[in-house]
């Protein structure tokens, strides 16, 4: 596994030894490929980021900042080493993913989110796929023009949402790649980190700073409160062009 192109390119990157399953480069060159530009200037957001390959990719390519979100000790690692041998800058929380959504006393917005989230059954016996897709939280966290690629199986049917539209969808191999934007109903009513005051300091579970550009959490919660859910509105462009054309954008 290596970085594809731009300032880090062709720089190998460390794996851990463990059940993190990375984002093949070639599913990895295709999603880059498709995004194009919008990748210079872009503030990403890396979730279940694994070895880190997505948002080192952007980071390589142009994007101008880049948060590693990965609770696994050993791939938490690993995007440090990764960080360090690619020469480029990028924080990292060791947190559970749906807790730095919920909890995480920052307000901050990104232009790009990815997320390639395990496809075992989280403790609550959901797929990951369903989690994301029902948080509240995630789409608050996207800049109203931003895009967000999921990555799941091909045989895992894409829950309907009201928070997401789907621009695109494109398989490639055992990994179908979506292209989601925020959708219509839903974008004049992102909810901030900041429009729930009455939530208590000790609530809230923001990780401990440690030394460089990491945070660390050991706070493992999962969303609860999940809303009611509508048929998402399906698009796919018929090639790169007409695709890249249909976003909205930066």
């Amino acid at each position: 596994m290596r970085v594809i192109a731009g300032s880090a390119g062709g720089i190998r990157l460390d794996v851990p030894k463990n059940e993190i399953r990375p984002t093949m480069d070639r599913v990895k060159a295709a999603i880059f490929s498709s995004l194009g530009e919008r990748i210079i200037g872009a503030r990403v957001l890396d979730l279940f980021a694994g070895t880190g390959a997505l948002g080192l990719e952007a980071l390589s390519r142009g994007a101008v900042s880049a948060m590693f979100v990965e609770s696994d000790r050993q791939a938490f690692a690993a995007i440090e080493r990764n960080l360090t041998k690619t020469r480029l800058s990028g924080r990292v929380r060791k947190q559970d993913v749906f807790d730095f959504l919920t909890h995480s006393s920052t307000a901050e917005t990104y232009d790009l989110i990815f997320a390639d989230p395990p496809y075992d059954k989280s403790k609550l016996g959901d797929a990951f796929t369903k989690l994301l897709l029902r948080n509240d939280r995630l789409p608050a966290r996207l800049t109203s023009k931003g895009l967000f690629v999921l990555e799941k199986r091909p045989s895992e049917r894409l829950p309907a949402s009201d928070f997401w539209e789907v621009v695109r969808r494109k398989t490639y191999g055992a990994t179908e790649a979506i292209f989601l934007k925020v959708a219509s109903a839903f974008g004049d009513g992102l909810i901030s980190a900041t429009s729930h005051p009455e939530r208590s300091a000790a609530e809230s579970k923001d990780p401990v700073e440690l030394p460089g550009n990491s945070i660390a959490s050991d706070a493992s919660r999962l969303p609860h409160g999940i809303p009611r859910l509508r048929s998402a509105s399906l698009h796919s462009a018929r090639d790169d062009r007409a695709f890249k054309a249909s976003l909205p954008l930066g």
